[in-house]
């Protein structure tokens, strides 16, 4: 994976917020010197406001990069998102990025890329797609969710998707979809998998293209407090190059990592 080599923490002005559904936002903030430096799979931490509660940051996939502006896509589940969501446009924040590895477009030999999302982890697609289409890649979005209203593929191209309830597309996960879809991929020439979502999407999607001998590069969740390998929150359990367990810090080493080591 590429790593992120420096990073900054800056003040940066909420230039707006977009509800994109009932729990969902993109937020824009001007901070150039992240925009600058921002690569696909990069995240920052967020100090959603200036009082001592919440006292954590919150991490945020880089959903988009536009000159000296960022998108942060945003999902209402606790106090810290809920307040960031409903901040008012020119208000300031803290934000420390770009932070973590990115998914790598170049060590391998591919002609499509293959971005499987599940839910809320769509968040980092959009910048990863510009990216692998300025790089002269293919991409097919393969997004899942619970149902439609989960389904957050707002500027995403080539989508198909997939829900469990069958509300919209394919009537199943995202894995089960690209299953379905695989062997025409495979006709659009060599293939490599990129994707986000929750970690048992992500760990079944491992098993999956182990199996079936793709390259795909998965970016983790995890709690994580201080995004710079101090707090020890986001430690995740991986399979080492010989095949022993081992743990790594998701902000430091990841959170992009290759899926065969997360097929524990």
């Amino acid at each position: 994976m590429s790593k992120t080599n420096s990073y900054a923490d800056i003040r940066a002005t909420v230039v707006l917020v977009v509800p994109v559904s009932h729990d969902v936002s993109i937020i824009t903030l001007e901070c150039p010197a992240i925009a600058s430096t921002a690569k696909p799979g990069n995240f920052v931490n967020i100090k959603v406001n200036d009082a001592t509660q919440p006292l954590l940051r919150r991490p945020f996939s880089i959903h988009n990069v536009r000159g000296a502006l960022i998108d942060i896509m945003v999902k209402s589940i606790g106090r810290g998102t809920t307040l960031f969501c409903k901040t008012p446009s020119g208000s300031e924040v803290m934000v420390l990025g770009p932070l973590g590895n990115s998914f790598d477009l170049t060590s391998e030999a591919f002609q499509t890329a293959v971005l499987v999302s599940g839910g809320i982890g769509t968040a980092p697609m959009l910048f990863l797609q510009k990216t692998a289409l300025a790089f002269g890649k293919k991409v097919i979005n393969l997004a899942g969710g619970r149902t439609k209203d989960e389904l957050l593929t707002q500027n995403l191209t080539n989508c198909r998707c997939a829900t469990d309830d069958g509300s919209a597309g394919f009537k199943g996960n995202v894995v089960e979809l690209l299953h379905k879809e695989l062997p025409e991929l495979k006709k659009k020439g060599t293939i490599k998998v990129f994707a986000c979502g929750p970690n048992p999407m992500l760990k079944s999607l491992a098993q999956f293209c182990q199996k079936n001998q793709l390259v795909c590069d998965l970016s983790l969740e995890s709690v994580m407090g201080c995004g710079i390998g101090i707090c020890y929150g986001c430690s995740v359990d991986i399979k080492t190059p010989n095949c022993n367990s081992g743990t790594i810090l998701l902000c430091k080493e990841g959170p992009v990592i290759n899926s065969e080591l997360f097929t524990l």
